[in-house]
């Protein structure tokens, strides 16, 4: 835990208050949380749009393959986001996961647990409205894991277990990179909206770059509406964030500047993520200059989850993910 800052104090409360000894210091440490997360960075990124599978220890190259085959692999690398996504809302709002519902979460692949803090991970919310933002969510990820199981299983494909998840060790490093320690996203709502804003745009972004790949067009039509209901949680997310003023801005900004430096594009190219402040102005649907939200191929989208470039697992999958696409 840094030094600089009470262990059980919340990242809003190190923030809105001025006279914070470490405040100035903290503010000081975001603009050098990029460099931080490039420094972790290594190797090249896959092709953009192309389902490239990284190469496992004694694998060789890449490979890609198409049909049913792909169409699966892609829902199955779909439902491991939605694994985690739905484990994070649904801990933050009940206090339980996935394990405590009707829901399965067994299948092909290693079945995980999900590390999360000791004690309660139920966030006691402040304002109403938000609870009930995040009650919403949570049901709509946790409908997302039940729809994407079934829509395997309609073809005769089994879905992929849920990996392990880690919900601890993930934040406190996203914090460390942040300069502010350890972070628990479930000790406050501040904490936690900054917690979903890092999952949310990583949604949108995944399912769109993955549209090209699926040929069932049943599939297609549904991953179309899983990006829809993302994209409305996404811009949720942003719009709460935003109005919580100019230092939570400042901090969104930064986790989007080091997701972006996750993508790994050449020099020059478009960055995909944005914050919600750009030149002074709020910025809260990230698109390109024709107002098209952004894609992001699989490799880009492995590299946020596990925390570098080519990695084969870590951050909030230490033991990877599961099924063909990981």
């Amino acid at each position: 835990m840094n030094s600089e800052f009470d262990e059980d104090s919340s990242l809003i409360a190190q923030l809105e208050n001025p006279e914070a000894s470490g405040r100035r210091s903290f503010l000081q440490k975001l603009g050098g949380a990029g460099i931080g997360a490039a420094a972790l960075l290594t190797g090249m990124q896959s092709a953009q749009g192309a389902l490239m599978i990284p190469p496992f220890p004694g694998n060789g190259s890449p490979r890609l393959f198409a049909g049913p085959r792909r169409d699966a692999a892609v829902l199955n690398f779909a439902l491991n986001l939605e694994y985690l996504e739905a484990e994070y809302y649904l801990f933050a709002t009940t206090g339980a996961g996935l394990d405590a519902t009707t829901i399965a979460t067994t299948g092909a692949g290693t079945k995980g647990t999900v590390l999360v803090k000791e004690g309660s991970t139920k966030v006691v919310f402040s304002t109403p409205a938000i609870e009930d933002y995040a009650n919403e969510i949570a049901s709509d990820e946790a409908n997302h894991v039940r729809f994407l199981r079934a829509a395997l299983e309609s073809v005769h494909r089994q879905p992929v277990a849920r990996p392990q998840i880690d919900l601890v060790g993930s934040f406190n490093a996203l914090g460390g990179l942040l300069g502010i320690g350890n972070f628990d996203p479930f000790a406050s709502e501040i904490n936690f909206l900054l917690g979903a804003f890092i999952f949310e745009d990583v949604g949108v972004t995944a399912y769109k770059g993955a549209s090209p790949l699926v040929n069932n067009k049943a599939f297609l039509e549904a991953a179309a509406g899983i990006l829809g209901v993302e994209a409305y949680h996404a811009g949720s997310i942003r719009t709460l964030l935003y109005q919580r003023g100019t230092d939570i801005q400042g901090v969104v900004n930064q986790i989007s500047a080091i997701r972006a430096s996750l993508d790994h594009l050449p020099a020059g190219a478009t960055p995909l993520d944005q914050g919600i402040l750009v030149g002074g102005h709020a910025n809260l649907i990230p698109t390109d200059s024709n107002s098209v939200a952004f894609s992001r191929s699989t490799r880009q989208v492995l590299n946020i989850v596990y925390g570098g470039a080519n990695a084969t697992k870590g951050l909030f999958y230490p033991n990877g993910m599961n099924g063909e696409i990981r």
